[in-house]
């Protein structure tokens, strides 16, 4: 913070300090380096979405689930939540799942992805009052494939506990989704919703893009 970086050089080098000029400009360099920190932000419509390819549970199954495959077949909906059996994730893939047909119907497909193991997965994706079977949720431990689609791992909250109460031994990203289109470019990116709100968004993404076609 700039106010211990402003403590530690006045420790280390008093002599600059003594001129209150100075001080000033010391003070301002090190607000500047602060406030102009890159940005992390989420790949924008237009942008390249990363061709992935991981393991990833469907209906308690693992499998390799490749991105490119499916969008060789239509637009896929990429959505990244923090945790399986979270508060909210939970809320979200209740509602991929009631509204699956709906995706269908559209022309699109669903996946799931967090930074959970398979599994964690092969629980969430089997599970009738979440995933239900009916989409795929991929396996991303070590962020790679969140980091590809810019979106930062949080680590400060590892050690949190899910719904059941079991500790989740990893960080989490943000709740974001992306609809990625048959060619492989981000039709659009889906951030800062409510879970629920964020399923409907997409599903109204999806269907526009349906209707267009």
């Amino acid at each position: 913070m700039p106010h211990q970086a402003y403590k530690s050089l006045n420790s280390h080098m008093p002599w600059i300090f003594k001129d209150k000029s100075m001080k000033n400009i010391v003070s301002s360099v090190l607000l500047m380096s602060v406030f102009s920190l890159p940005a992390y932000a989420a790949l924008k419509e237009g942008d390249l979405a990363p061709q992935f390819t991981t393991q990833a549970s469907l209906g308690g199954k693992a499998f390799t689930y490749s991105l490119k495959e499916n969008t060789e077949k239509g637009p896929v909906v990429v959505y990244f939540y923090p945790t399986a059996f979270g508060g909210g994730c939970s809320i979200q893939a209740r509602a991929f799942a009631v509204n699956h047909d709906k995706f269908l119907a559209a022309g699109a497909t669903i996946v799931g992805v967090s930074l959970d193991d398979i599994g964690r997965l092969n629980e969430f994706s089997a599970h009738p009052d979440f995933c239900a079977s009916k989409f795929p949720v991929a396996s991303d431990t070590d962020g790679k494939i969140a980091n590809s689609f810019d979106l930062a791992v949080n680590e400060t909250t590892r050690g949190r506990k899910d719904k059941r109460g079991v500790v989740v031994e990893h960080g989490s990203v943000d709740r974001t989704t992306f609809i990625v289109g048959k060619g492989g470019k981000v039709i659009a990116t889906l951030g800062g919703l409510a879970p629920e709100a964020n399923v409907e968004k997409a599903l109204e993404a999806v269907q526009k893009l349906g209707a267009a076609n």
